[in-house]
């Protein structure tokens, strides 16, 4: 997993994910990325409430994570806004492949999920709930690459963000998409995650699924 300093986003105490925002736009200037980290927040809490914790196919590495109740842990992830240089490194790096790219998912729990005692985890004030949550990873966007796919597909940046961030989180939780059908699937719920957040992607599912 590739690991970026970060300062957690201001949330609640009972967030049920923290999300870590790193903005570089001196690896993609000129172009100009607007949305808040509270906005990202928002998102990705909206977007975890619509997936079924207990689900193996929604949360491969968390479904062992949830109470009888389907409540999850705290849960952290880093979401980190670059440029095609920095990405392409990265992409080379730890994929061996020679370009820049749209999105890297560096999930945190590939391997093994933690164990969590739910009841030591109720007796921890809400000052120490972020030595609890369970880290899923790193998500990082080459806003560069963003900003041509939004153009190609007929929406705006900020919407390709939010399908990019999606996909990452989606591999972060254990999903992906080695075969068509599984592709599909996951173009599905990403659909559906954008949808939820009041944002309508232009989707060219031929193109994606030829790869």
């Amino acid at each position: 997993m590739r690991e970026f300093e970060m300062e957690l986003a201001e949330v609640d105490d009972d967030a049920p994910i923290y999300v870590c925002v790193q903005d570089e736009p001196t690896g993609y200037s000129p172009l100009t990325v607007t949305i808040a980290d509270s906005t990202w927040q928002g998102w990705f809490e909206t977007w975890l409430a619509q997936l079924d914790a207990r689900s193996p196919q929604d949360m491969p590495y968390l479904v062992d994570q949830a109470d009888e109740a389907g409540q999850l842990p705290p849960l952290e992830l880093s979401l980190r806004l670059t440029g095609d240089r920095e990405i392409h490194q990265l992409n080379s790096e730890f994929r061996q492949v020679d370009r820049p790219t749209d999105v890297l998912a560096f999930a945190a729990l590939e391997w093994e999920a933690p164990e969590v005692d739910f009841a030591d985890l109720e007796e921890v004030d809400d000052a120490e709930l972020g030595d609890w949550a369970i880290e899923l990873g790193d998500v990082v966007i080459s806003v560069e690459t963003a900003q041509r796919q939004a153009t190609e597909a007929g929406h705006d940046l900020t919407t390709e963000l939010a399908w990019l961030a999606a996909h990452g989180f989606l591999h972060l939780l254990g999903w992906d998409h080695p075969t068509e059908p599984e592709l599909n699937q996951m173009l599905d719920r990403q659909t559906a995650l954008l949808k939820a957040v009041g944002l309508t992607p232009q989707v060219d599912r031929a193109k994606l699924l030829a790869g």
